[in-house]
């Protein structure tokens, strides 16, 4: 569980020092997960909320331009989506349902979600919120953002809106769809799916090694990004990967690893081709996910 407990620390250690700087005056991050100050020098700035704020007709400065830009450009040209695994804490709630709904049998219905939403609802969330922002003059997804509620909660306290809302996302996880705030609604997890293409940090898959237990596709919150499971050795180039570990966690065989990419051929997309061999195993496992 190496991944598991370094995502944990990452979120918590945050989490601390933000509420270091609330309650201690410490200066080494202060603020929130849309806008923060490290060490008081430098301006670190949500650029999905800087977006908003800038078709909403918000006058912004050069610091928060800057800032917005280091963010991006760090997750877009080397962490990919970990954002959303590594640092939202929305992410531990929605582990948590996931974890219950794999242990609890008659939550799992056979293997059938009780409804279907399509993963691109997301973009159609996140081209929502950029019209309303626009159209209203506000951030428009950050006025009603379960991130920054719930970030807002753990340092801050939770009031009653926020316990509702994060308590209709874990039940929404737990009793209707899989993964599905973080990989069906969140327009924040759908921007960091189209700008993080090229990032370097990826997972790679060495099909000599595994035994096709197929674990990986059952704790992978987007396993539609490990089609290459059971086929051939590839690296993970679809940008829905959130770089969590899980499925490097649950391998008994080591086939899953990081890596970086440096190869043209780690930049090149998996084109799954029929392997009759493994259908039977992958069809288990998508059950008993």
């Amino acid at each position: 569980m190496t991944f598991l407990l370094l995502r944990r620390a990452t979120q918590l250690g945050l989490i601390l020092l933000y509420v270091s700087a609330f309650s201690w005056n410490q200066q080494v991050l202060v603020g929130n997960l849309s806008a923060s100050s490290l060490f008081d020098k430098v301006i670190l700035a949500d650029p999905f909320a800087v977006l908003q704020m800038l078709l909403a007709g918000i006058e912004l400065d050069e610091r928060t331009l800057i800032g917005a830009t280091i963010i991006l450009a760090f997750y877009a040209l080397i962490a990919g989506r970990s954002f959303c695994s590594w640092v939202c804490p929305v992410n531990m709630l929605t582990d948590l349902a996931a974890w219950i709904k794999r242990r609890v049998p008659m939550l799992n219905k056979g293997g059938r979600q009780t409804v279907h939403i399509n993963r691109d609802f997301r973009f159609w969330v996140l081209g929502l919120s950029l019209i309303l922002s626009a159209v209203f003059g506000m951030a428009a997804f950050e006025a009603v953002s379960p991130v920054s509620l719930m970030h807002r909660g753990l340092v801050y306290g939770f009031g009653v809106m926020g316990i509702i809302v994060l308590g209709a996302i874990f039940l929404f996880d737990l009793l209707i769809q899989r993964n599905g705030f973080c990989g069906h609604i969140c327009p924040l997890g759908a921007f960091y799916t189209l700008t993080t293409r090229i990032n370097l940090v990826r997972i790679r898959y060495d099909r000599d090694s595994c035994s096709d237990c197929m674990d990986c596709k059952v704790v992978c919150p987007e396993r539609q990004v490990l089609d290459m499971i059971g086929h051939q050795s590839a690296v993970v180039t679809k940008s829905a990967c959130t770089n969590c570990g899980r499925c490097i966690d649950v391998c008994p065989d080591s086939s899953l690893g990081f890596v970086l990419r440096t190869k043209p051929a780690d930049f090149r997309r998996y084109k799954k081709e029929p392997n009759l061999t493994h259908e039977s195993n992958l069809r288990r496992n998508h059950e008993a996910a």
